[in-house]
């Protein structure tokens, strides 16, 4: 089997620069040390620290050591199986996609394995309604990986077994064919 080079370069591409701009929060920008962990970039977007030691929308929160080495080894889990997804993926696309998924999962891992909880700064908002969670770019690595799988699913459907079902002919009526016999 190829190595999956496209979703290996995406993951690294990926978990790097979610690296970079978790370090740029923390070290240059200090937003972890000042006593208004935030910034207003654009009239949308400041960034602002927030140390999560919960997993997806705050769920599954990480009270104990016990429980930050749980979400480590089940997060882990999840990256090793898209990995080997990825492995056996064909399509640079999905490779691609699923890169991101990887990549962003293990930014996130490598925060909570060293820091116990994971580092959050982007929060876009409009006014006072934010509609989402501060979150990261790991996290938005994430989701773009999953809309693109789930786009290609829905969008882009493989052609192979439509084809080979219409190679078949017609079905006659009343006649059932058994492979056993």
């Amino acid at each position: 089997m190829k190595w999956p080079r496209t979703g290996l370069g995406v993951a690294a591409t990926a978990f790097a620069l979610d690296q970079l701009l978790k370090w740029i929060v923390t070290g240059p920008m200090a937003l972890n040390s000042l006593a208004d962990p935030a910034v207003d970039l654009l009239p949308i977007f400041r960034m602002r620290f927030v140390a999560n030691d919960g997993v997806s929308l705050g769920l599954l929160r990480a009270g104990s050591d016990e429980a930050r080495w749980a979400l480590v080894a089940m997060t882990a889990a999840i990256a090793a199986g898209v990995l080997a997804w990825m492995w056996r993926e064909p399509k640079r696309w999905d490779q691609a996609a699923l890169g991101l998924v990887l990549g962003g999962a293990l930014g996130n891992i490598a925060d909570r394995a060293r820091l116990g909880y994971v580092v959050d700064y982007a929060d876009l908002h409009f006014g006072d309604w934010s509609p989402f969670l501060v979150f990261n770019l790991g996290d938005a690595a994430i989701t773009m990986g999953v809309i693109i799988l789930l786009a290609r699913a829905v969008i882009i459907r493989d052609k192979a077994p439509v084809q080979a079902l219409a190679n078949e002919g017609p079905v006659e009526a009343g006649r059932v064919e058994n492979d056993n016999a």
